[in-house]
């Protein structure tokens, strides 16, 4: 990983003066480390990699396991101030999807499915650095991805592997690829929102006209987006835009 580190943080430092690329052999979660070292007063430009996590976490506390050389789980720590926060984790999954494979689809709001199956996750938090509740924030914009499709035991969606469509995929070759186009949708979404990362969400959105079921008990059609990120879904109310982090959405069963 060393190699690959060195060829990240060349390509990535020109967008990002100071930009470093750490790889650690084992950690609890990526993210939980930078949480910790933002909470400490350190919020510098980095991408942690971890190459075996013990406690990975997914959204809502959910765990993401994570076995050395069979998946890829990494974070990315920066200085944000954009208008709005909503619709990063859409951006972040646009940048992912578009650089791992033509078949690999977007599940909002923060997942990434190959053939209805989860491939990857996608977990942001943030810290603020100043008493201004408005300004700038450290995010940190964590990643697994399957390489090797792990046991399904236990799991509500069936997973997926990067190898089943890439069977050469090394995690480190991944990540390499990745990297770039990942900070390069982050800083155009610091600049200029969801707005212009809508139309290439929702040509790989899993789930457009797709019955779905939220987590809340409301049922409808998914219908895309908003363009601040929000999930149109259309219910026997009427049409809805879902933005709370706390509901979570997947396809009606019997689908």
């Amino acid at each position: 990983m060393i190699r690959a580190g060195e060829a990240i943080r060349d390509g990535v430092s020109p967008l990002v003066p100071g930009f470093t690329v750490e790889v650690l052999p084992e950690v609890d979660s990526t993210n939980t480390e930078l949480m910790r070292r933002a909470r400490a007063g350190r919020t510098e430009p980095v991408l942690l990699v971890a190459e075996h996590q013990t406690a990975g976490r997914g959204r809502l506390g959910r765990n993401w396991a994570s076995a050395p050389g069979d998946s890829l789980t990494f974070s990315l720590g920066l200085m944000l101030a954009p208008a709005a926060w909503s619709g990063l984790s859409l951006a972040v999954g646009v940048a992912l999807a578009e650089t791992l494979h033509p078949r690999v689809r977007i599940k909002w709001p923060n997942d990434l499915w190959l053939d209805d199956r989860k491939l990857a996750g996608i977990l942001i938090e943030t810290a603020s650095s100043t008493a201004d509740a408005n300004g700038p924030r450290y995010a940190v914009i964590g990643v697994g991805i399957n390489v090797a499709r792990p046991p399904a035991d236990g799991l509500a969606t069936p997973p997926a592997g990067l190898d089943e469509v890439m069977p050469q995929a090394r995690a480190r070759d991944v990540l390499v690829r990745l990297a770039r186009p990942l900070v390069e949708a982050v800083k155009a979404f610091e600049t200029f929102g969801f707005a212009p990362f809508q139309a290439r969400f929702e040509a790989r959105d899993a789930l457009r006209d797709r019955a779905v079921a939220l987590s809340d008990g409301t049922a409808g059609t998914a219908h895309g987006t908003t363009e601040a990120g929000g999930l149109l879904v259309h219910t026997a109310a009427g049409m809805v835009a879902v933005t709370s982090a706390e509901v979570s959405v997947r396809p009606a069963r019997g689908e």
